[in-house]
């Protein structure tokens, strides 16, 4: 009897085929309705950009008038999407440039001729075809796009565009090159990517550089783990006493000359990990090709620039009590050992007094006001207040929560940090913000909605005083470093 006969229960049965059919049945279900939702989700979106533009239009005719409008909207839709203003804005000029601009591509969407992966690389190829000839190539890349996942069609679309474009490449990548930059993106477990958007030339030259002198460092492990060998058996030759003075005097020359704290014996990283310590060292330690500081002996004051970030670590944590991670304010947590490190090469710390409930900053040790003002600010508040904003303190502003123009004191319980974009936010648009006690800040959107801000928990760090005595009660035992 063949397999097709009665109703089996192994694999590829009749059972199984029905089953699976209901499971592809439902599948096509589940996607229409989700493309349903993204695409109602992109009219709105764009809805919300031309909804600025009016605002704009009607209320202001300066310049920083709809950003201003589109700021505000966005920081609004932020609370339903549950993200930040930045991201939500970026993605109503995405859908508003994807509804405006690639009409055909948004039919054939809705159509279900083509998936969102689709649109995303037609939307991301098609920026530089100019606007009379982006019909023909919405037209050309909606036939490329059907049927095919949308990774195998991006390069085909790349030389689409290429063909359609009337600027040559040459002159598009030197405007393109104009946009070159450096950008931290936090990841998990103490751990980031630092990118770097360079022209392809440069950025395939570094990993070059890179590459040959990872390679040396590996290279250098078998000599310098048998030199450490010969330099062993050659001192337990000495110590043993049998090879008269002539091979003590060879044990302590070979001794002298032996790399025992060679950073290469014993060094097992990979090539991955050598090419990231490297690139770091260089850029750490390294000096830029151009200093407009250097003298006519080549001496110039950029390589001595050093980085700055804040750290906040409990007292446990600096002494070696524990190993909790510390916070590297307005990125993300590190390790205890990387802290301590900092500790060790840092000569100044602050002592903060926190709220034993809350965790808040109330107190900073300090003999300047002014200074003391600042630096308990920044140790309070360690990011912007705005809802959802973690631009670090350091490179925000200080604003009077209550203007000082209308009377607003110059008091830590009236301050608080704003990043440029959300300070320019509240005073330029219906955002509305107070400060109550211990920091807290209660926002208040152009709709209605309220959002709490407390100020950040904050770890407590004790710094040496000028004498090198600690301040107020007994110090606890040294840091471990």
């Amino acid at each position: 009897m063949s397999s097709n006969d009665g109703v089996g229960s192994g694999v590829g049965s009749d059972a199984d085929v029905a089953a699976l059919a209901e499971l592809v049945a439902d599948a096509e279900r589940v996607t229409d309705a989700a493309r349903a939702a993204q695409i109602h989700e992109v009219r709105v979106l764009a809805a919300a950009g031309r909804l600025a533009e009016q605002q704009a239009a009607r209320d202001d005719e300066r310049i920083t008038a709809r950003e201003m409008a589109l700021r505000s909207i966005a920081a609004e839709l932020a609370g339903v999407f549950v993200t930040t203003d930045r991201t939500l804005q970026r993605r109503i000029d995405e859908a508003r440039d994807l509804v405006e601009n690639y009409p055909v591509t948004m039919e054939a969407w809705e159509a279900g001729r083509i998936t969102r992966g689709h649109v995303r690389v037609i939307q991301d190829t098609g920026c530089v075809v100019p606007a009379e000839v982006r019909g023909e190539f919405e037209r050309v890349a909606i036939e490329r796009c059907e049927g095919e996942a949308p990774n195998r069609v991006r390069d085909a679309l790349v030389h689409l565009a290429e063909r359609l474009h009337p600027r040559s490449f040459s002159e598009r990548h030197e405007a393109a090159a104009a946009g070159r930059c450096v950008r931290v993106q936090a990841g998990a477990d103490g751990m980031s990517d630092l990118i770097a958007t360079l022209p392809t030339a440069i950025a395939e030259g570094v990993v070059d550089r890179l590459t040959p002198q990872a390679r040396e460092i590996i290279d250098a492990r078998p000599q310098a783990d048998a030199a450490g060998a010969d330099a062993g058996d050659a001192g337990d030759a000495g110590e043993a006493g049998e090879a008269g003075e002539a091979g003590a005097g060879g044990a302590a020359d070979a001794d002298a000359d032996a790399p025992h704290g060679s950073s290469f014996s014993g060094d097992t990283r990979t090539i991955d990990q050598i090419r990231a310590d490297v690139f770091a060292d260089l850029l750490l330690a390294g000096a830029p090709a151009l200093d407009p500081t250097a003298d006519g002996d080549g001496n110039g004051a950029l390589g001595a620039i050093r980085a700055k970030v804040q750290v906040v670590v409990s007292a446990l944590t600096f002494t070696g009590q524990d190993d909790g991670p510390a916070d590297l304010v307005g990125r993300s947590p590190i390790d205890a050992a990387t802290a301590r490190q900092l500790a060790g090469d840092n000569t100044a710390w602050d002592r903060l007094l926190t709220h034993p409930v809350t965790g808040t900053v109330l107190e900073c040790d300090t003999y300047q006001p002014t200074a003391a003002m600042r630096r308990l600010l920044r140790a309070r508040d360690r990011h912007c207040r705005f809802p959802g904003c973690r631009q670090p303190a350091i490179r925000c502003e200080i604003d009077h929560t209550h203007a000082a123009s209308d009377g607003g004191p110059t008091h830590v319980c009236n301050l608080a940090h704003l990043c440029k974009r959300h300070h320019d936010v509240k005073h330029h648009t219906r955002w509305r913000v107070r400060q109550l006690a211990g920091g807290l800040l209660v926002w208040t959107s152009p709709t209605g909605r309220v959002y709490r801000e407390d100020a950040p928990p904050a770890l407590v760090a004790f710094a040496p005083a000028a004498d090198g005595a600690l301040p107020g009660p007994p110090p606890p035992p040294p840091p471990p470093f």
